[in-house]
């Protein structure tokens, strides 16, 4: 239990972190849907940040998770602290190389990338172009993110989870900052972009030289660790690549203005923000925090532990999301108006956000109980499993949304990612059950049963709490009054039905309170 307690307290720090992130985020893009709409400039934005958020994930982000953490803790776990250092120093330099090399290119074939990922702008030259120039100023933001990624997960192998978590809201305050004293056009968020990726690497660095690190020049880059680490991250580059494909399908299918509708890639973007709000919040949160807890017991003799660690973090993350994924689907009109409606971001693109959001939100408890399978397949130094079943994945959504998008519009395209993120969950829990055996299934499905039953009547109290009280021509202090009081309801209502149906989660919620009293 302790244990437990301890990633419970490492993820409400991070959790806490990305809550202050994940707000400025959101005022972040209120000040982009307003100035912008679901237009030009939004659309632009969309696409040429999406091709260097792609290379963070698979340099950055994603190395850290699936390499870097695992690595880095066994070898300070089983090492001395100056040949852990001396790691430290290869891998950086390293990354460095691989980084610029590749941002290099991607300023120089962006006009092909931007074609690729976003085929239905060639129609529009004034859109292509924007996006084009757009994509070229914010590409060395590869570097600085992709080396703040790799102090997250330095000190992350450290246990320190606290100024990594808080750097990411430095790229939000930025962009906001920037937007507003530039105004529309493309420079205020390029440079947003570029001064909140240097702010992000910059607060991490007196943390790293406190902890220890010294910038030296390695004695030799072929480190057995580093050759780890590398055979690590092949498979999770591929693995994320795959991942990250899913969401260029979608601003493929999304670019098509003339089957999908107009401004999809802004609109899809919008959206699937919302549904990034609680899995940044909870779900990545409590992977990032396990990862290391993970690493360590897979060292065991046995896998008890980290069995009992497993069922722990899917059975809270069911206890969070399904709640979420359902208050989502009901409230998406709501929640549209109130955020985004006002200026440029007008009726048309309230109303297929929402939509866009409702289908989203069915795959939202399987979005983030795949994070947790996942980190544990990379505590085990397995990323290729993960590869396959993001690769079924990614086959899945083609499928689904060459399907979908033209008898549903937008919302296909929502609901074919729903669909084949909830089969990559089956197969992932399916393959992990088989590789570790049985680690308290019986539970686990009793435990999401009752957290279902439970949110399904939080459901009915929202639904029928705001057709009582919200009303579309409301203003906007009223609107966010409204749906302030409903979501204060729900949670209420939810707490009352988990003691009600017996949901094992909110008593030891209610245990851990009534010890800290």
């Amino acid at each position: 239990m302790s244990i437990h307690k301890s990633i419970a307290k490492s993820a409400g720090i991070i959790g806490f972190a990305t809550l202050c992130s994940r707000i400025l985020g959101f005022l972040r893009d209120v000040v982009i849907a307003r100035m912008f709409g679901v237009y030009i400039y939004a659309q632009a934005f969309v696409v040429a940040f999406k091709i260097p958020n792609l290379l963070r994930d698979l340099l950055g982000e994603g190395a850290s998770n699936a390499a870097f953490v695992p690595v880095f803790s066994e070898y300070k776990a089983r090492r001395s602290p100056e040949e852990f250092w001396e790691l430290a120093n290869v891998v950086l330099n390293l990354l460095l190389v691989a980084v610029t090399a590749v941002t290099l290119l991607g300023i120089i074939f962006s006009p092909l990338i931007v074609r690729l990922v976003a085929p239905g702008f060639v129609a529009d030259p004034i859109k292509l172009a924007t996006t084009i120039q757009l994509n070229r100023i914010i590409f060395p933001y590869v570097i600085l993110i992709c080396l703040a990624a790799y102090a997250t997960g330095l000190l992350n192998s450290l246990r320190h989870f606290a100024v990594p978590a808080f750097a990411p809201c430095f790229l939000n305050i930025s962009i906001i900052i920037c937007a507003l004293v530039f105004g529309e056009g493309i420079t205020g968020l390029a440079s947003g972009v570029l001064i909140g990726g240097l702010l992000q690497l910059a607060v991490q660095i007196p943390v790293l030289y406190k902890k220890g690190f010294r910038l030296k020049r390695p004695k030799t880059y072929r480190h057995p660790a580093a050759k780890e680490i590398g055979l690590l991250m092949v498979p999770r580059v591929l693995s994320s690549s795959i991942y990250q494909l899913n969401n260029f399908v979608d601003s493929i299918f999304g670019s098509l203005a003339w089957i999908v509708g107009e401004g999809g890639v802004a609109i899809l973007y919008f959206s699937y923000r919302l549904v990034l709000f609680p899995l940044g919040i909870f779900s990545t949160s409590l992977s990032q925090a396990m990862l290391p807890t993970f690493s360590t017991q897979v060292l065991e003799g046995t896998h008890d532990n980290l069995k009992k660690t497993l069922s722990f973090g899917l059975c809270a993350t069911f206890f969070v999301l399904i709640p979420t994924s359902l208050g989502f689907m009901v409230l998406s009109k709501p929640i549209i108006s109130a955020i985004f409606q006002g200026g440029k971001f007008d009726a048309y693109s309230a109303d297929m956000t929402a939509k866009a959001l409702f289908f989203y939100s069915i795959g939202l408890f399987a979005y983030g109980s795949t994070r947790v399978l996942q980190s544990c397949f990379f505590a085990l130094k397995d990323t290729l499993t993960p590869m396959k079943v993001s690769f079924l994945a990614l086959i899945l959504n083609i499928v689904f949304n060459a399907i979908l998008m033209f008898r549903m519009k937008i919302s296909g395209i929502a609901l074919a990612t729903s669909i084949s993120g909830t089969i990559s969950f089956a197969v992932l829990f399916y393959l992990l059950r088989k590789r570790l055996g049985p680690f308290g299934i019986k539970a686990i499905f009793n435990s999401f049963l009752r957290i279902l039953i439970a949110s399904v009547c939080m459901a009915a109290v929202c639904y029928f709490t705001n057709a009582k009280i919200i009303s579309p021509s409301a203003g906007m202090l009223i609107k966010f009054i409204n749906l302030g009081f409903i979501i204060v309801l729900a949670v209420l209502s939810y707490i009352v039905f988990c003691f009600i149906f017996g949901v094992h989660e909110i008593k030891q919620v209610h245990k851990w309170l009534l010890k800290k009293k």
